[in-house]
């Protein structure tokens, strides 16, 4: 999997990119739907690269009556509270971007969300994607209670082994402290369709099947 993102403007074209509100926000899932879904929710939260990338395209797969309820982005996996972007990109927070995802397990399962997971970005470099380079850039499955560690450990250890056949990079660890991202990051590029274009953003479209078969 290959990006071309240059590294060198990664971060200021981030930070000082216009967005608007003006522009309408695409519904996850409508009401109607909603209440036809499974009253069982569980929580997933992935770090892939940007997360504006990130949650665009699990929104694109798994919303509007696919099994996702809820998503936004934040910060997990660092030692201090409340951290900003800013604090967040000098990398001195220990913070990964993440996504935290709301899901209803009758419609998409878990392991189907982490075969998506892996398919959505490269999981053998380590603290990037493309060109946004930095811890905050770096692979992580956070994990919510025993279960999940489990299939995170088993499918990441089959991908590593009968998918990229070499080691990846991402860390399974137990989920900690979330923090939520500034609200201008939420749906970031439904409001902004032309904004910055994170290596996340694209899907491996050769479809190589995952150890589970799913292919979407």
């Amino acid at each position: 999997m290959s990006f071309a993102a240059p590294i060198a403007s990664t971060f200021f074209s981030r930070i000082f990119r216009p967005f608007s509100t003006s522009s309408p926000i695409l519904s996850v899932t409508s009401e109607s739907q909603a209440r036809n879904m499974s009253t069982t929710t569980e929580k997933a939260t992935v770090a892939a690269g940007c997360f504006w990338g990130v949650e665009h395209l699990f929104r694109k797969h798994f919303g509007n009556g696919k099994g996702l309820l809820d998503a936004k982005v934040g910060y997990s996996g660092g030692q201090t509270s409340s951290p900003s972007y800013r604090a967040v990109c000098s990398g001195d927070t220990g913070h990964a971007e993440a996504l935290q995802i709301s899901f209803d397990p009758s419609v998409v399962s878990y392991r189907q969300l982490l075969e998506f997971f892996y398919r959505m970005h490269d999981a053998t470099t380590l603290n990037r994607q493309g060109g946004d380079v930095g811890t905050q850039y770096r692979s992580v499955i956070f994990t919510h209670g025993e279960e999940q560690q489990k299939i995170a450990e088993e499918i990441t250890d089959k991908v590593s082994k009968e998918w990229y056949k070499k080691p990846v990079s991402t860390q399974v660890i137990p989920a900690g402290q979330w923090w939520d991202a500034e609200e201008y990051h939420q749906l970031y590029l439904n409001k902004n369709p032309t904004g910055y274009e994170c290596p996340a953003q694209y899907v491996n479209s050769s479809c190589r099947r995952l150890p589970y078969g799913s292919c979407y």
